[in-house]
């Protein structure tokens, strides 16, 4: 039997607020299947971007265990979870999260570059090809519309070709428009690349375009998972 991408079993997380310990997620537990497309909904302060960190590693759970590809992200160092992400997933933000004295190809080929990947600028011209950007490679994020920015953040996430794509909110800070754009674009690319995909959104049109939707309400998941 093939082990889950992503199994998370009785993880709880707490962050210290300033009147003390703040419950962020209860006893979550859930399987995510490799090549499986998964939604995660809930009102704001639910829980939902804290999930997606956890399961990449990007924050450490306070209770339970996670693993991704078979591999206890818990027992992981810091610089040991950062080889994985490298290796085996590739994460899209809302904010865009671009190195503003960098080029969008630089932007893109800097992770492959890290990670040892032979021909890192050849892959990264391909990526922003492959998001419709390979005559704007040369310019800055300042230089770039959001949704241009947010076409660089998607070919950084997928030049790699990882295992694993996390998404947190990828449309949240674009029009409708370019948000569709940008929709279609990371699903032909998962589809491409075979990859796992864990999307947080607030668009119910969105989240039915996945395999499976999960709803989170006061960090507890409502729906069997």
């Amino acid at each position: 039997m093939i082990p889950p991408a992503i199994s998370l079993v009785d993880v709880s997380l707490s962050l210290q607020g300033n009147a003390g310990p703040v419950d962020i997620l209860h006893a979550i537990t859930l399987d995510v299947n490799r090549g499986e497309t998964l939604a995660l909904v809930g009102p704001s302060g639910s829980g939902k971007s804290s999930l997606l960190m956890l399961m990449g590693g990007l924050e450490l759970a306070s209770g339970g265990t996670i693993t991704a590809l078979d591999h206890d992200l818990s027992a992981m160092s810091e610089d040991e979870l950062a080889r994985f992400r490298r290796a085996h997933m590739g994460v899209v933000f809302q904010s865009f999260h671009l190195i503003p004295t960098m080029t969008a190809l630089e932007n893109v080929a800097t992770p492959l570059e890290l990670a040892g990947t032979r021909d890192a600028l050849a892959l990264a011209r391909q990526a922003l090809a492959d998001v419709g950007l390979a005559e704007r490679a040369d310019h800055y994020p300042s230089q770039l519309s959001g949704g241009e920015q947010q076409r660089v953040a998607l070919a950084r996430a997928t030049a790699p070709r990882p295992d694993i794509l996390l998404a947190d909110e990828p449309t949240g800070n674009l029009d409708s428009t370019t948000g569709e754009t940008i929709i279609e674009q990371l699903f032909a690319l998962r589809a491409a690349h075979g990859a796992t995909l864990v999307l947080v959104t607030h668009d119910p049109a969105l989240a039915t375009r996945c395999d499976r939707v999960l709803n989170l309400l006061d960090g507890r998941l409502e729906t069997g998972a």
